[in-house]
């Protein structure tokens, strides 16, 4: 990803709690087929191991688990918005796109074994349903149990390099910024309004 030194995001931690707010991820891999791409929800493990990792699961059918040769890639997008030039209220600007976006690329693991996919989802339904008023549980000892789990297949992504993007008009000064940020403010678009969250707390910590 072209990532200018204005736009870097290097905060490891910061990083890591983007993606687990925007879990979507789209997992891109290249085989024999060619270039390939599953949008996934991609869950974090947690940094106590000695290497960060991702993991998820995937239908059985999905040709991608069998044909992935080398590194792969899940891409991570955030909130984003149109900028117009005309929020800036000086000549020689442009129009752009504000954004957040992280790339992880990594070492994929097929997960088959019965154990290994019980416990991706043991630890995936939970943060799903959680938050809901009647959770949804998966038994294990349910009788379609064993045919749910033979039309799955687990996998973990050992992070190797992250590349993050904070591209939230670094470039510019405070006072188009904040111009910018009263414009997006005002905006019923809710990415919009994120973006200006996102520019705010940038500003805040410069």
């Amino acid at each position: 990803m072209y990532i200018p030194a204005s736009f870097a995001e290097t905060d490891a931690e910061n990083i890591r709690e983007f993606m687990r707010r925007h879990i979507f991820a789209v997992l891109t891999s290249r085989g024999p087929s060619g270039l390939f791409a599953s949008h996934l929800p991609l869950l974090v493990e947690d940094a106590s191991g000695s290497k960060d990792g991702l993991f998820g699961h995937m239908a059985r059918a999905n040709p991608q688990w069998r044909e992935v040769e080398g590194e792969v890639m899940a891409v991570f997008s955030g909130p984003h918005a149109y900028i117009s030039p005309t929020w800036y209220a000086e000549e020689g600007t442009v129009p752009t796109w504000n954004y957040v976006a992280v790339h992880a690329y990594g070492v994929f693991q097929v997960l088959e074994e019965r154990d290994a996919l019980l416990e991706v989802l043991r630890r995936s339904v939970p943060f799903f349903e959680g938050s809901l008023p009647k959770p949804w549980v998966f038994d294990e000892s349910a009788p379609d149990a064993e045919k749910l789990l033979k039309g799955i297949v687990g996998f973990r992504i050992e992070i190797t390099r992250l590349e993050a993007k904070w591209k939230l008009g670094q470039n510019h000064s405070e006072a188009r910024r904040r111009r910018v940020i009263q414009a997006l403010s005002a905006s019923a678009v809710e990415d919009s309004n994120a973006v200006a969250a996102l520019m705010e707390e940038e500003l805040k910590s410069t």
